[in-house]
């Protein structure tokens, strides 16, 4: 298979991402939630331009990179963790987790909308099965649908900015490292949101220091695992494999958050949540196009056959 690194590696960062999500909470609920974020953010985009300075392919970007640098960072750092935070302060983590989980469709819509990249059926059918795999997952605790209310609508805009910076990327990876282009958004997006913290979270700065040992170990452990080097190989794979492909694996996302809520908060993992895994599986089988080319190396193989 001549992506498995690419797909064991997004794996990897999945895994990081869902734990990622209990960590948040923590710090969440021990600090201002865009001011933490924002110093969680330039940390990571700190810790990039620190790794890639070793491997020597730091360099100035040109004025036509410049303008995505600029536009991702505003839809991938500040607008989707801004709406995040904000929304899931407003709605139920059954709705959010719904939305958040159509990810992967939005960016197959938008690939196919901006980039003329129709999916083949089989990869429809990975795209549907992992919904259903979200679905029965965020659907576990049988508490079903609350009222649409506006933290609903700010989670959409969440995702629907990433989604949209995905496609972004694959555009920029053409003549800047994603790697690179990954560090100057999380440094811009952290600016950014650091300026509205001080309008919307006065005095926040003042807690920081007053932190515990273990806040600050969970602080490090996202910025520099989850948000730098996850955010790094993410994009690195989105110009290697493509934005819907790599999309696919998002699905993966709301599962190991399960896993991590468990681990880290004590929650328990239902047989909902491991039929949600079992579409979630399949998903990613079918859409990242693995079945896809199992089929066609049968197929060759049988034709030398012949």
């Amino acid at each position: 298979m001549k992506n498995l690194k690419i797909y064991i590696m997004i794996m990897c960062v999945m895994i990081s991402w869902g734990f990622n999500v209990a960590v948040l909470k923590i710090l969440v609920s021990h600090a201002k939630p865009v001011t933490i974020t924002s110093l969680r953010i330039f940390t990571a985009g700190v810790t990039v331009f620190i790794i890639l300075s070793f491997l020597k392919i730091v360099r100035k970007p040109t004025r036509a990179e410049l303008k995505y640098i600029i536009l991702g960072g505003l839809l991938n750092v500040v607008s989707h963790h801004y709406f995040l935070s904000t929304g899931l302060s407003y709605t139920s983590a059954t709705n959010g987790g719904l939305i958040l989980g159509a990810g992967p469709l939005l960016t197959a819509i938008l690939s196919t909308v901006i980039l003329r990249r129709m999916p083949t059926f089989i990869r429809s059918m990975g795209f549907l099965f992992g919904s259903v795999g979200v679905l029965l997952t965020v659907l576990s605790g049988g508490k079903g649908f609350s009222d649409l209310s506006i933290g609903d609508l700010f989670v959409f805009i969440s995702i629907m900015s990433q989604a949209l910076s995905f496609i972004l990327i694959s555009k920029a990876a053409k003549t800047l490292d994603p790697r690179l282009l990954t560090g100057y958004m999380l440094v811009f997006g952290s600016v950014i949101l650091f300026m509205i913290s001080l309008v919307q979270e006065p005095g926040a700065l003042k807690e920081i220091p007053n932190l515990s040992f273990n806040i600050w170990l969970a602080f490090l452990g996202s910025a520099i695992i989850a948000t730098a080097l996850g955010h790094m190989l993410y994009n690195y794979s989105i110009g290697k494999i493509g934005p819907t492909e790599a999309s696919i694996f998002l699905n993966f996302n709301t599962f190991f958050s399960l896993v991590g809520s468990a681990v880290l908060l004590g929650e328990k993992i239902t047989p909902h949540h491991l039929w949600g895994l079992l579409f979630i599986v399949s998903g990613v089988l079918f859409g990242s196009g693995t079945i896809e080319e199992f089929l066609q190396r049968k197929r060759h193989a049988q034709y030398r056959n012949l």
